[in-house]
């Protein structure tokens, strides 16, 4: 069975925040859902709940969106190609450029906390 994450937890991961209220922006969420058939979460008791693979084309959509200044049918077009999904290694593609991105974050991510690791042990050995 695969993991099920409602709809303010996936505002969260993308980062879809309000500055001032802190509050997650779902109904950014549900526009998008609206524009890619792609998106269709699971409705249990009428909450969204998305799957981990609908969270990685709703990191890529709003990569293509916000860091790639693509627009909604120029991101459409580009995930209806089917020949795009085989496309990682491509250097040139925009796929390829998100999941430069992705991993690039990850592996940032990782050295922090290898880095906080050192220093507590650091602190604890004297």
């Amino acid at each position: 069975m695969t993991k099920l994450i409602n709809i303010s937890a996936v505002s969260r991961i993308l980062n879809n925040i309000d500055d001032k209220t802190n509050k997650p922006l779902n109904y950014i969420l549900r526009y998008w859902e609206k524009e890619f058939k792609i998106i269709r979460p699971k409705k249990i008791n009428n909450r969204r709940y998305y799957s981990e693979k609908q969270i990685e084309i709703l990191k890529m959509i709003k990569f293509l969106l916000k860091n790639k200044g693509m627009t909604i049918s120029g991101v459409k077009n580009l995930l209806n190609q089917k020949i795009n999904d085989l496309d990682y290694t491509n250097t040139i593609s925009l796929k390829a450029d998100y999941y430069k991105t992705n991993i690039s974050t990850k592996s940032k991510k990782i050295l922090d906390k290898i880095k906080k690791i050192k220093e507590y042990g650091k602190k604890n050995a004297s």
